[in-house]
């Protein structure tokens, strides 16, 4: 909020208003009036001396630019232990992207790395991201039942594939959610891509077979090369967010850099270059 600080030689009393807005400009009434415009480092000033039957001026100054300096000013993002948060990322925003085709549907959104924080206060990657395929099989024209939606979680190294996939190549990938614990077996997820036979694209074709729920279902749905492009392109993009790699990168700092390389010696490509 803006203040007029009244000034009177006279007293050493100071009086401080507070007002809505302290426009830029002076309005002058028709009797006489003076004006004494100021500069200082803050900000523009003015000064305004109306006439009185007293010795002393009476003077108003306004400083506006102050109020505004602080406004724009904005704290960084801090997690509970006072440090400032992995990333300082704005609020979370929900992406996606989908390709309609009349068998069924497919939606890919990625979903953000976890992280762990360290008795040092810095973090680490606890768990990679993934792109999450999620196939719903159409129930009419231009309608898809997403209750029978399958779902399938695509790594970084799987996205590598796909994106080093060939017009003529064809992979598959297999997930078992409980590999390696008492359940291991129970869901099978198999995700085949296949090249189409006129060499237009390629066919996404994910079977499901859960045992607990006795479900042995398959979708599949084709895929064009210029959507699979698309799909590369937004692979090879999210990546290193899902790596977590664009945190390490917000967290370089200068300073930080030089004391880490002095006090480890070994540390960096000096050492590798200089043996």
């Amino acid at each position: 909020m803006s203040q007029l600080h009244c000034l009177s030689s006279s007293s050493s009393l100071t009086a401080q208003y507070s007002i809505q807005l302290c426009p830029t400009h002076s309005f002058y009434p028709k009797k006489s009036l003076s004006s004494r415009p100021s500069s200082t480092s803050s900000g523009s000033n003015f000064a305004l001396t109306l006439p009185s039957s007293r010795t002393n001026p009476f003077s108003i100054k306004c400083r506006q630019s102050e109020y505004f300096e602080q406004q724009s000013f904005t704290r960084p993002m801090r997690n509970a232990n006072g440090n400032d948060a992995v990333g300082a990322l704005p609020p979370r925003v929900y992406v996606g992207h989908s390709v309609y085709k009349g068998k069924a549907a497919l939606t890919a959104t990625p979903r953000p790395p976890e992280f762990a924080s360290l008795e040092s206060g810095a973090f680490k990657v606890s768990k990679e991201g993934y792109v999450l395929l999620q196939f719903a099989p159409a129930v009419g024209m231009r309608q898809y039942d997403w209750n029978r939606k399958q779902v399938f979680s695509l790594s970084v190294t799987e996205m590598g594939n796909l994106i080093s996939l060939g017009a003529r190549d064809s992979c598959e990938f297999f997930h078992d959610p409980f590999k390696g614990k008492s359940d291991e077996g129970k869901i099978r997820k198999v995700l085949k891509v296949e090249p189409l036979p006129d060499g237009s694209g390629h066919f996404f074709n994910l079977s499901v077979q859960n045992k607990s729920e006795n479900v042995d279902e398959s979708i599949y749905i084709p895929i064009t090369k210029a959507e699979l492009s698309v799909f590369h392109s937004l692979f090879n993009y999210i990546m290193p967010y899902l790596l977590g790699w664009h945190a390490f990168a917000n967290s370089i700092k200068p300073d930080d850099q030089s004391r880490l390389n002095s006090a480890n010696p070994r540390y960096g490509g000096d050492y590798e270059w200089n043996r």
